[in-house]
């Protein structure tokens, strides 16, 4: 069997990662950088904590992308430099480590070319992302807490910051609802694939007869406000409730009244905040869900596509947009672009990469198709 030609495949290669380099605006992306590591250096930074926190969190993914596309760059150079060695000496056994990396670095260079698909208004901004229990239950509540494990642990292996807001658990097991902040360039467009209602098959832990049980749970994502949205809220028109924070299975986690609940009356949009330790403080950062749900319906309506923005989704049978099969057979299959792993539990631990490509690209495909 003939290998492969590397000559055309180093300079496809090269061909993909300068396009990439435009799309991303490397050299743009260097000089925001560089004024932030000014400003981090500033003696009287953490002054302002809110500001500081945006700084160093918003500095820290820019290294994340860069070094990421550096690194792969720098890999295309050791690459050719392994192939030129191979060559002029005949050796075979180099020639197929060369094989094998080009796979490797083809694969990489192709998730990172999915980053030059997010065009969207707001594909990127960082993310909000709710995630609700359906219809099954205790499973059900146990599957969403299975859901934000998986995108937490999503976020650690690309090493994304994430603030979670608020927790919901429920009485038995799992979570009722959960809202969470993915604090990096690009989250937003790259989650809102995940929009829309899983459905999980197992047996149930919880079933002391064993039987098969299926359940599911809904997942919104919109993208969090910058200082440029104009996007305003009357005071008048916000319910604010205070109340105890609770752990799971009702535990109470805070001996005074500092977890905030703001319903916005006009739209019936409510929010939560229980993370932090004051009540001022939960209520600035329930104003900041608020507004970013209250941005995506905005939108929504103008475009009069809800859905495509928030993720409307009744979480139950019908309109499921990913199935997670643990009995009889093990699979997680996308039923949209018909992506699938046989190996659930990966998944679970957050190695969600190829399910979220294949979105981008079935979502750009059916923009594309809008289009014509």
């Amino acid at each position: 069997m003939a290998g492969p030609d590397f000559d055309q495949e180093l300079k496809q290669l090269r061909a993909t990662m300068s396009t990439i380099e435009k799309v991303l605006d490397v050299d743009a992306m260097r000089v925001e950088i560089a004024g932030l590591e000014e400003q981090v250096a500033a003696p009287d930074l953490w002054d302002d904590q809110e500001n500081a926190q945006r700084i160093t969190g918003r500095l820290s993914a820019l290294n994340g992308e860069l070094e990421r596309f550096t690194s792969l760059a720098d890999r295309v150079d050791d690459l050719e430099v392994l192939v030129e060695l191979a060559q002029e000496e005949g050796d075979a056994d180099t020639l197929a480590e060369a094989e094998a990396e080009l796979e490797r670095i083809g694969k990489s260079v192709e998730a990172l070319e999915v980053r030059t698909l997010l065009s969207g208004e707001y594909d990127a901004r960082e993310a909000l992302v709710t995630i609700r229990s359906g219809a099954g239950g205790v499973d059900a509540a146990d599957f969403a807490e299975m859901l934000l494990r998986m995108y937490t642990r999503w976020a650690e292996h690309n090493n994304y910051a994430v603030e979670v807001y608020d927790t919901s658990y429920a009485e038995e097991a799992g979570i009722k609802s959960a809202t969470f902040a993915v604090k990096a360039p690009y989250a937003y467009g790259t989650l809102s694939v995940e929009a829309g209602t899983h459905r999980l098959v197992r047996i149930s832990p919880f079933d002391n007869q064993g039987r098969r049980q299926t359940s599911f749970a809904a997942v919104e994502v919109v993208p969090v406000l910058e200082q440029t949205d104009e996007i305003e809220v009357d005071e008048n028109d916000i319910k604010v409730d205070v109340y105890r924070s609770s752990g799971p299975g009702g535990q109470s986690v805070n001996t005074t009244d500092s977890a905030v609940r703001l319903t916005h009356l006009p739209t019936g949009t409510v929010v939560s905040c229980q993370n932090e330790k004051s009540q001022l403080q939960n209520k600035a950062a329930a104003m900041i869900v608020l507004k970013a749900k209250l941005l995506a319906l905005k939108k929504a309506e103008e475009a009069a596509q809800l859905k495509e923005l928030k993720g409307d989704v009744a979480a139950s049978w019908g309109d499921q947009m990913r199935n997670y099969v643990l009995n009889p057979y093990q699979i997680v299959k996308d039923l949209r672009t018909s992506y699938e792993s046989g190996n659930p539990q990966a998944i679970f631990d957050g190695e969600l990469d190829g399910f979220l490509e294949a979105g981008i690209r079935w979502r750009r495909g059916a923009e594309k198709a809008d289009a014509t």
